[in-house]
């Protein structure tokens, strides 16, 4: 735990070696990344967190004030901590706050990793105006079915993103973070559509990005992360063919050692440019 004046933030971490910071996505823990962390094996420092109003992470924003700041600064509170040179991986929401940290340029990071992060405003950087209306179908209709009363109205968001019934398959004790967490949720996305993202300065970031998306993710998703990699100079864009959103603990298997390579290059990278400047 990391005792803070605006709020306590969950800090937990395991192995020795290259420290990779992970943030999970919404109604979720640090606890996600666990099969993720299973398969990168040994060599690795694995630092996990809660987002804002998650596990132990106390809640920074107000439905007036959702600013995405909040989630970058309590994050940077988790890096800082971490210490030394830091790879950040993001999931989902997790990804977009993981973005905010990169742009705003107060720490110096290794790498990032962003696995199908809600950027939903690159959409209309881009003008795709059709793939930024389906995300705001689904929560605007989302958030009606929860101010009606509708305690699980999150599962239309879950299905969104994992496609017709995943919800329904979800463990009970996941199902019931799920519900349990929606007026939190549903901030998140105020967040979300609230963090401006254009490809200009998305191209002001200097360090190597992996961005990865399933193949089986809902076309706006793909769409919206496609965007994003190819914004950004230094980001290689990876899909996973029979992925979808909750690739995490789907497809951790084909995740890890991605996550692990994008390391290995970055610190080859960091590297050379070491020797260079020697040279000079």
């Amino acid at each position: 735990m990391i005792v803070d004046a605006m709020g306590d933030v969950d800090y937990d971490e395991s192995g020795t070696g290259t420290a990779l910071v992970f943030v999970p996505g919404s109604c979720s823990t640090g606890a996600a990344w666990r099969p993720i962390i299973s398969a990168l094996g040994s060599g690795h420092r694995c630092v996990t967190t809660s987002l804002l109003g998650y596990g132990r992470t106390s809640e920074r924003r107000t439905c007036e004030d959702p600013d995405i700041r909040h989630e970058a600064e309590m994050l940077e509170s988790v890096v800082r901590k971490a210490g030394g040179s830091v790879h950040l991986v993001g999931h989902s929401f997790g990804g977009l706050v993981a973005l905010a940290v990169a742009l705003r340029g107060n720490l110096s990071l290794e790498s990032l990793t962003i696995l199908e992060a809600p950027a939903t405003e690159i959409l209309l950087d881009a003008n795709d105006e059709a793939s930024h209306r389906d995300f705001r179908r689904m929560t605007d209709a989302y958030i009606r079915e929860f101010s009606s009363g509708n305690a699980e109205a999150s599962a239309a968001m879950v299905d969104f993103y994992g496609g017709a019934g995943t919800f329904a398959t979800w463990p009970p004790r996941v199902r019931a973070y799920a519900v349990e967490t929606t007026a939190v949720n549903i901030l998140d996305w105020a967040t979300a559509y609230g963090f401006p993202l254009s490809a200009s300065a998305l191209a002001q970031i200097n360090i190597p990005v992996l961005v990865v998306r399933g193949g089986e993710s809902h076309r706006a998703v793909q769409r919206a992360n496609g965007l994003v990699a190819k914004s950004i100079r230094n980001a290689k864009l990876v899909t996973l063919e029979a992925a979808r959103h909750f690739m995490i603990a789907t497809h951790a298997t084909e995740l890890a050692p991605l996550i692990a390579a994008h390391v290995r290059d970055a610190q080859h990278e960091g590297e050379k440019t070491y020797a260079a400047g020697d040279c000079a």
